[in-house]
């Protein structure tokens, strides 16, 4: 029986990032799909995947085109009260193989909005790796929808096999559900936070901050009631970004709506989040005083240091957090980090390379890697992160931190030692 493979943070630090391990690449080998990765691996799976994603923009409805295989985890959505928002156009051996579906489609479209008894916003056409494969051209299907059912009509590409490429899924559907606004007067006082399908907490300090310098109203799409709500969103003066999956949607919204863009990112290392702040500032033309906030988490995390001391932690990454900054925190704080299960790439060996000079020995393994099949905890772990971690590790204390609405800069790290701190207390 093989060991599940791992490298530590010291030897890929070394090996650099052009020479990873294969068994850290999943492009070269058999890709093991655990419960701990269903949500990330298949981009319609679980969670926000990218037909639920696609249903974002109010009032819109959905026409998935795909064979039964593919469409048989959408019962999931039912569940979570999209029943009526979603349709399906399956698709027989004949179809695939000679692409007739694609003069299916604009009827199907007309029939379903005649049938409706309201008109929808939008129709989203989500399309699937079969469609990949034939290279269909959907923007030209769409275009002929629009003429046949009169209903503005955007794709939506549940591409798995592109999820590694430049242009992933879930990257692909955010510029999605944007491609619908319409440019119009910006208004200097109002900006959009763009990157994810829910919003951020309500307690997050970004909202007090932006409005200490002027900014009276800021549009996210998920609190969109409406599809009028939806369309001031293109009257915003500038965006920002707390996901770089959003960043393709950015660069589209500047190009036609002439909406430029901010790019943050989600940190846990409480220096790293007041520098972005004095950043976020400066790009504004404002002073962002963030010193309260610093200095309450800074406490926060005296507090569970002193409580709990030296704990040691593995993180996974089914988590509202990149796995490598995060423990890259934990180990800048004073706790340790021995094992961490992670998508290594070029946004995030930076952190790998931090990590290998202060904790050499952690430990880094692939949820992908069929090799986690064998996992066996050899390290003494107090806590772990993460609903992968929680996975392989059902006897120890944890969390899973992976709610839809998302934490971010400080509340992020306040909420994070909270949750811990509620669980570890509990089980004591």
């Amino acid at each position: 029986m093989t060991d599940a493979f791992y490298i530590t943070a010291k030897e890929l630090a070394n090996g650099g990032l052009d020479n990873m391990p294969d068994e850290l690449i999943s492009s070269r080998h058999m890709i093991y799909s655990s419960p701990a990765t269903l949500d990330f691996n298949s981009p319609g799976a679980k969670g926000f995947g990218v037909k639920r994603a696609g249903l974002a923009i109010p009032g819109s409805v959905m026409l998935l085109v795909a064979p039964a295989c593919c469409g048989r985890n959408t019962a999931l959505l039912n569940e979570l009260g999209y029943s009526e928002r979603f349709f399906y156009l399956l698709l027989d051996d004949t179809d695939i193989v000679t692409g007739r579906h694609l003069t299916k489609i604009p009827k199907v479209v007309k029939e379903l909005c005649d049938e409706l008894d309201y008109t929808p916003s939008a129709v989203m056409i989500c399309i699937t790796c079969v469609d990949a494969l034939l290279g269909t051209d959907m923007d030209r299907v769409c275009r002929k929808c629009e003429e046949t059912a009169g209903v503005p009509t955007v794709p939506a590409y549940m591409y798995a096999l592109t999820r590694e490429k430049r242009l992933p899924p879930m990257a692909a559907v955010r510029k999605s559900v944007y491609m619908l606004l319409e440019p119009q007067k910006r208004k200097s006082n109002e900006c959009n936070i763009l990157g994810h399908f829910a919003p951020l907490f309500d307690d997050c300090e970004i909202y007090e901050l932006l409005a200490t310098a002027g900014i009276k109203k800021i549009h996210e799409l998920s609190r969109c009631k409406t599809f009028e709500e939806y369309s001031e969103l293109s009257r915003a003066n500038f965006n920002i970004i707390v996901n770089s999956e959003a960043r393709y949607a950015a660069q589209d919204m500047e190009k036609r709506l002439g909406i430029p863009f901010i790019e943050l990112v989600r940190l846990y290392r409480i220096d790293k989040v007041h520098n972005q702040y004095k950043l976020l500032g400066q790009a504004i033309g404002a002073e962002l005083d963030d010193g309260k906030y610093y200095e309450e988490t800074t406490e926060i995390i005296e507090k569970f240091k002193n409580k709990y001391g030296a704990l040691t932690f593995a993180i996974g990454e089914c988590v509202n957090a990149d796995s490598f900054e995060l423990a890259l925190a934990l180990t800048e704080y004073g706790f340790k980090v021995t094992e961490i299960y992670g998508t290594v790439g070029e946004r995030n060996f930076v952190f790998v390379k931090r990590l290998a000079e202060l904790s050499p020995e952690t430990k880094i393994f692939s949820n992908l890697s069929p090799t986690m099949l064998n996992y066996r905890r050899t390290e003494k772990i107090n806590a772990v992160i993460g609903n992968d971690a929680l996975y392989y590790h059902p006897e120890l204390k944890g969390i899973d931190f992976n709610d839809e609405i998302q934490p971010f800069g400080y509340q992020a790290v306040k909420l994070l030692f909270k949750r811990l701190d509620e669980r570890l207390e509990k089980e004591i």
